[in-house]
């Protein structure tokens, strides 16, 4: 029997690239993850899986599964961008995935791999160029340091090895995640809970609301994810993002709009209160990406040529989704 390994399968975008494999009638999946925090479950509750293995004990004896894996989906990770503890972080993000990646050579399995937009740290080119990587903090170090491995081993490779950048990921089974739920997922239990979506007054430039970034639904990224799995001659770093740059009003208004069944205005919204701007957190200044638009040449000129979700029209569908649930 042959495998599809997913590390952090119980985790947000892990657990949506178990449903998109299971879709495509691959069931024979090894999920790897650490249920430390056990409501994760709940995101595997609906997948079929061959097994779930936990993830120090997965990585410590890898060759139990030698001669039987198809391919290996490394979306394990410490995300908290404000991690402290560096040790903690490059161990898991960094250390964890160069094991994995040589085991996988050793194997000739394809490896494709969760990276970040946060390498780009403040930008404002996002570009997979070494001179546009300037990290704002040390996941995204964690992140940027691995892709460099990758970079130095390509051409030696034996196997398809993928880094995909996610930038602004959003969409259903990310509830877990807390502070670091997508801006999405705040926006929909902020209106829920208090009748309103808080936004951050204006920061590096920009007005209330306007900071920028590049929120991708989470489909999307697994659709990108599955595509790779289908080239096994495509190998590189790729950002996956929309390639287009949609402010927070923008996305508070997609929320709001979706939930309350309206075609308000930004304007017309902040007049009737359901969007309130708060003042900027002093522990984010100098840490924080006002803006992010994923440059997709590299992911185009590969041949992904499948549009992506605006968040109109992602923000819907999640708000559709969370309010089923």
């Amino acid at each position: 029997m042959r495998y599809c390994i997913v590390t952090g399968a119980a985790g947000f975008i892990g657990s949506k690239l178990v449903e998109g494999l299971n879709r495509r009638g691959v069931t024979e999946v090894v999920a790897v993850d650490n249920l430390a925090h056990a409501d994760k479950f709940r995101n595997l509750a609906g997948c079929e899986i061959a097994d779930y293995v936990d993830y120090a004990e997965f990585i410590a004896d890898l060759d139990r599964f030698e001669g039987s894996v198809d391919a290996v989906f490394h979306q394990g990770a410490c995300s908290d961008t404000m991690e402290t503890d560096g040790r903690y972080m490059m161990e898991n993000n960094y250390e964890y995935s160069k094991r994995l990646l040589a085991w996988c050579q050793e194997e000739e399995v394809p490896f494709i791999y969760a990276s970040s937009a946060s390498v780009y740290g403040a930008g404002p080119e996002f570009r997979e160029e070494r001179r546009c990587e300037k990290p704002l903090n040390v996941y995204g170090y964690s992140k940027f340091l691995f892709d460099q491995y990758v970079r130095r081993r390509l051409g030696e490779a034996s196997a398809q090895i993928a880094g995909l950048r996610y930038f602004n990921v959003y969409g259903p089974n990310e509830q877990h995640k807390g502070r670091m739920a997508s801006v999405a997922y705040h926006a929909c239990q902020q209106l829920l809970s208090a009748g309103r979506v808080k936004l951050f007054v204006g920061s590096d430039g920009y007005g209330n609301g306007e900071q920028r970034r590049d929120f991708v639904f989470v489909e999307d990224v697994v659709d990108v994810n599955l595509w790779l799995l289908e080239r096994g001659d495509v190998s590189g770093v790729f950002n996956c993002g929309t390639g287009r740059a949609q402010s927070f009003n923008e996305l508070a208004a997609a929320v709001i709009n979706a939930a309350q069944g309206t075609r308000l205005s930004v304007t017309e919204m902040v007049a009737k209160s359901l969007i309130e701007y708060i003042p900027f957190p002093p522990a984010l200044v100098g840490k924080y990406q006002s803006y992010t638009q994923a440059d997709l040449t590299r992911l185009r000129a590969a041949g992904y040529g499948r549009e992506f979700h605006p968040v109109e029209s992602g923000a819907s569908a999640y708000v559709a989704e969370l309010q089923k649930r």
